[in-house]
């Protein structure tokens, strides 16, 4: 093969810790610990071309590797992908950790998950868990770039089930799935007084067994942050990726209802506003720089409810005409980075505090935490089942329903936004494994909020 001459080049040595453990009623049922460490090379002669190896003796075979490859797609290419149009990335960066996880003795983290378990009391599943990651990068490039990054990311979560004559209920603490997870380290963790909240988890979930279902028809409703949060992943976050928007995500993770020509159009109502950033410290979806190199930034999605711009990397920026947004991100040195979310926010509003908006709002239900979702390929339908609503009558909650599913269309849906709560109120959720990509890749990322009012949703 006769090969292009090199244009870029990109060098990855990245080293990954992950750890989950798991109990269910007082026993450990998962106890995982992994390291593993490699290079990922990324070159651009007529395409891109990547190659990985656990083999650090083997450098200049993987060159040639993905040498080949970015010569074979060569045909395929952009016709223009930016080159030394930013600085060098120089320098390190790190996210605030005071005790390193992987330090803390094993004996102590089960001993604290099981306590936890055992303060349900008579519930018929308690379940606790936490994760943590260490990812170390060093990425060095032909434009210059040389820089060493160390995330870490923790991550806790407490959930009661309730079985009762054939109903199954469940309730989670502070957040459903696989917990709520942040950039920082076990302190993070610490800081969630498990065994403090785990009796009022357990009570509500026996709460919610013998709750009428929720009636069905149009109603105001306010989604708590936890909630929230992945109503932006999935309906905000998502469908301005711009490699979606692009068509090179059809095959697997599907498209977006946004095009380009839509920039500058209604999306949500005037108190909307969101944004991606990779800056605020101890989210899960902060870093120094993109597994490409461009420095971490942000930039704005919508504002005042008009559709502005997209999650990009170089070469979707420059396809889409849009700013930089610094969403190139790979899980690992196996991976070639592609278009991920960064943190992904709602700013704040001025409807005061949850207990504010609740006595604002005449009639309607507060929906509490994930249980199943669903969104079509262009995140555009979706459905949302929570574990428990709450009735709001002239201001007052009222009672306890479960089985909550909302529905709607994300335009409409955003645009029914009337009142957010300020931000005494607003948190980053963070979420610990968005799955995208062939061969699929597990980021963390977080979407900060705080609770919001939506008017005339349809419920189920």
């Amino acid at each position: 093969m006769t090969h292009h001459a090199l244009v870029l080049g990109q060098a990855r040595l990245v080293e990954v810790q992950l750890e989950w453990l798991a109990f269910r009623n007082g026993e450990v049922t998962v106890c995982n610990r992994t390291l593993s460490r490699g290079l990922g090379i990324r070159i651009l002669t007529g395409g891109w071309g990547y190659a990985a190896s656990q083999n650090l003796e083997s450098v200049e075979a993987l060159v040639d590797r993905a040498v080949a490859l970015a010569d074979a797609v060569a045909p395929h290419a952009y016709s223009h992908i930016g080159i030394g149009e930013e600085p060098p990335a120089l320098g390190e960066w790190a996210s605030p950790c005071e005790i390193d996880p992987f330090d803390v003795p094993m004996d102590e983290k089960l001993d604290w998950l099981r306590s936890a378990t055992e303060a349900m009391g008579a519930v018929s599943v308690a379940t606790a868990q936490t994760m943590a990651i260490k990812r170390v990068t060093h990425f060095v490039s032909t434009e210059g770039s040389d820089f060493s990054q160390q995330q870490i990311i923790t991550g806790v979560s407490i959930g009661a089930t309730a079985i009762e004559d054939g109903k199954v209920q469940i309730r989670t603490w502070p957040k459903s799935e696989d917990g709520n997870v942040a950039g920082r380290g076990w302190e993070y963790v610490l800081s969630h007084n498990l065994a403090e909240q785990a009796p009022q988890v357990a009570e509500e979930a026996r709460q919610l067994i013998s709750a009428p279902k929720i009636p069905e028809g149009v109603h105001d409703i306010i989604l708590d942050g936890a909630q929230l949060s992945l109503q932006i992943h999935e309906s905000c976050g998502h469908p301005v990726e711009g490699d979606r928007v692009l068509g090179e995500e059809m095959s697997l993770a599907g498209g977006s209802f946004l095009q380009p020509t839509q920039v500058g159009e209604r999306y949500g109502s005037e108190i909307v506003d969101l944004y991606a950033e990779a800056t605020t410290e101890g989210a899960a979806g902060s870093f120094g720089w993109d597994d490409e190199g461009s420095p971490a930034t942000r930039v704005p999605l919508v504002e005042r409810g008009v559709f502005r711009g997209w999650l990009t990397g170089r070469e979707s920026a420059d396809r889409l005409g849009s700013p930089r947004a610094a969403a190139m991100r790979a899980d690992s040195w196996t991976g070639v980075p592609i278009v991920r979310m960064v943190n992904v926010n709602l700013a704040p509003g001025n409807a005061g505090s949850l207990d504010d908006l609740v006595a604002s709002t005449e009639r309607g239900f507060l929906l509490s935490r994930n249980r199943a979702w669903s969104i079509d390929q262009l995140r555009l339908n979706f459905q949302f089942g929570c574990e428990a609503a709450y009735e709001i009558v002239d201001g007052e909650i009222r009672g306890l329903y479960r089985d909550p599913v909302y529905t709607g269309k994300t335009p409409t849906f955003w645009q029914g936004c009337d009142a957010i709560c300020d931000a005494s109120e607003w948190q980053q959720w963070g979420w610990a494994f968005c799955g995208k990509g062939d061969p699929m890749q597990l980021i963390h990322v977080s979407h900060g909020c705080a609770p919001a009012r939506f008017r005339q949703v349809r419920v189920l």
